[in-house]
């Protein structure tokens, strides 16, 4: 993939996709959101069990560009939050389990790109803001994923007062799994994303797939819904070769990919 600002790496099975343009503080530009949306596209139909999104520099990232707004018109703003939105819409609909891992500030934009992936661990010193309630330019697009995980009262404290919280604070609210010590970072978000992915990897994807379909159904829906995948499910090969697996007494071996 030819990409400026965009570096992909892989180690094993788990692939790590990093922001790298930290002289803009990650600014979620148009061009970086097209590239980091191209990269996801790419590592979801790569041979990955795992994904960690990062980033380089002393910013996570800032959320938009401001740049891309001022003087733009209607339709050019429609197309910027269209492009935004069909990003973090992607990393949701990939196959794999995806793990932020969050060494600094997480703001606006930002913060809702660690909202929308699957899991997040994120260093002490890490923050998090939606901090559009304190200047003329409500955060009303980050504040979408970020209520989705974190209730409706925190979430409009953040997004009216604009005030960060810590990663302390984050994890407690559940908009991360958990804070660590900076110098366990790496490793925290390697052994989450390895946990994560064990198992059968089409098992994995269809539950992934299942919860985001699931999850904002009234409870009956959501029944039908889950019951109705889980009996399929059921059916595959993966499925069966665990049941048998389980009676025998012995290990299974997973054959189906997404």
């Amino acid at each position: 993939m030819d990409s400026e600002h965009i570096d992909i790496a892989a180690s094993g099975t788990i692939a790590t996709i990093t922001l790298n343009r930290p002289e803009k503080r990650n600014a979620l530009s148009l061009d970086v959101m097209r590239e980091l949306t191209d990269a996801l596209r790419l590592v979801g139909a790569s041979d990955a069990h795992g994904v960690i999104l990062a980033a380089n520099g002393p910013v996570f990232s800032a959320g938009h560009n401001f740049g891309d707004l001022a003087g733009a018109t209607l339709d050019d703003a429609r197309r910027l939050f269209e492009i935004c939105i069909e990003m973090m819409d992607t990393i949701q609909s990939m196959p794999q389990p995806v793990v932020a891992r969050v060494h600094a500030l997480a703001t606006a934009a930002g913060c809702q790109l660690v909202a929308s992936c699957d899991l997040a661990v994120a260093a002490e010193t890490a923050t998090f803001a939606i901090p559009g309630g304190k200047g003329g330019f409500f955060c009303h697009t980050p504040l979408v994923a970020v209520a989705r995980n974190i209730g409706r009262k925190r979430a409009l404290e953040m997004a009216m007062t604009g005030d960060p919280i810590d990663a302390v604070t984050a994890a407690a609210w559940g908009l991360i799994n958990r804070a660590v010590p900076a110098d366990e970072l790496d490793a925290a978000t390697l052994d989450l994303v390895t946990r994560a992915s064990r198992g059968s990897l089409l098992s994995k994807a269809m539950g992934k797939q299942g919860f985001y379909g699931q999850i904002d159904l009234p409870q009956q829906g959501a029944y039908e819904f889950a019951g109705e995948l889980m009996s399929n499910a059921a059916m595959t090969t993966d499925a069966q070769e665990g049941f048998a697996a389980f009676l025998g007494k012995r290990s299974p071996t997973f054959t189906q990919r997404p």
